[in-house]
């Protein structure tokens, strides 16, 4: 469906033609919210946000004919696919059927690298990979002695979370500190998420009284986070980062942290959990990114696009330079604070895609 956003005052700015945004239709998520921001500074009439149906894998025809009807509209010069999800593929073929004047944006995209090079302009994903070696540095400077790593057979059998994994344990090693894979239950397992859950609040305990409380903790499932942080600030252990770091991810559940501007107040997220932290004196022990990647993909996409079908950046290839400092002016813009930003291009098979960017920030510390 298509969502039109008013309120909230926008920005005297303006560009050549249209943008339109697709993104999940919870308005819990964060690539949701992305959109909202976008709408809030240019309006909506210059930025169309389209959900991805509940249905889509049963029914990929009505979103296709979505975006077909979108290339009818000859405005829409930038498309932005947040997240591209398994099917973006087909919607971008039927789209450059009869358009190939506009910048398209994979953000965090869900099918062959090879197939997705070869129709987005600009695909955008965190460095997954990365995060092994940073979170354990990050944990280092935390004062971790112990890591541990919660997850389970069905994420372990995927190979970019094992083959991290995998990375956290070598660099624990290299930076003399002990690790140990825990297991925990799956929530989507037949006990469910709320044993999952359970596990996590009573097992945190055992582990903190056996390894002491420099011990830092990482699972790999977005569902445990909340408990996670939780158990982590009563036994006062270490927390590097969430799987998907972002100062929405688990904090705010598990601080008690009741946001009334939503997820467009990440200042006061962060501020509530400075404060909360202090209080429990867990300050400088939990950590994560200092904004959301999924949000910052899609504002910063768009505003390299924008530069794109101004003329400000060549026709052709991305200029790394420029869009990094698109995703520090984000930063600067959402916290009021300077932040680094590490991309690289991702590579594949010894190949590397100079469209396909992967990134990691410097860390906020609460």
């Amino acid at each position: 469906m298509t969502e039109e956003i008013n309120g909230g005052e926008k920005n005297n700015l303006s560009f050549s033609g249209k943008i339109a945004v697709i993104t999940g239709a919870d308005p819990g998520i964060e690539d949701f919210h992305s959109a909202k921001q976008l709408i809030l500074k240019y309006g909506a009439e210059k930025v169309i946000h389209i959900t991805w149906p509940e249905n889509f894998t049963i029914r990929p025809d009505r979103m296709i004919g979505t975006i077909s009807g979108l290339a009818a509209d000859s405005q829409i010069k930038i498309l932005i696919f947040n997240q591209a999800l398994p099917g973006t593929n087909a919607m971008v073929d039927k789209f450059r059927e009869t358009r190939d004047d506009v910048f398209i944006i994979y953000c965090t995209g869900q099918e062959p690298t090879l197939d997705i090079v070869k129709r987005a302009d600009l695909i955008l994903r965190p460095n997954e990979l990365g995060m092994g070696e940073a979170m354990v540095k990050q944990a280092k400077k935390q004062g971790a002695k112990v890591f541990i790593h919660y997850s389970f057979s069905r994420h372990m059998s995927q190979p970019v979370l094992s083959s991290r994994r995998d990375i956290i344990r070598e660099t624990c090693a290299a930076e003399g500190i002990d690790y140990e894979d825990a297991e925990v239950l799956d929530p989507m397992g037949e006990a469910g998420l709320e044993a999952s859950r359970a596990f996590i609040l009573e097992d945190v305990p055992k582990m903190t009284a056996k390894y002491g409380e420099d011990t830092a903790f990482f699972c790999s499932n977005c569902y445990l986070q909340g408990a996670l942080i939780r158990a982590v600030v009563d036994c006062h252990a270490i927390y590097p980062q969430p799987c998907c770091p972002s100062p929405y991810h688990g904090f705010p559940e598990a601080l008690g942290i009741e946001a009334g501007g939503g997820m467009s107040d990440l200042s006061y997220v962060i501020s509530e959990a400075c404060r909360i932290a202090a209080e429990k004196n867990m300050t400088d022990r939990l950590s994560t990114w200092p904004v959301s990647a999924s949000m910052m993909f899609t504002s910063a996409g768009a505003e390299y696009a924008i530069k794109r079908i101004s003329g400000e950046v060549p026709e052709t290839g991305i200029d790394t330079m420029v869009l990094t400092e698109c995703m520090h002016s984000y930063i600067k813009e959402i916290v009021g604070e300077e932040s680094n930003v590490y991309m690289t291009s991702y590579s594949e098979n010894g190949i590397a895609y100079e469209n396909y960017k992967i990134l990691l920030m410097s860390y906020l510390d609460f």
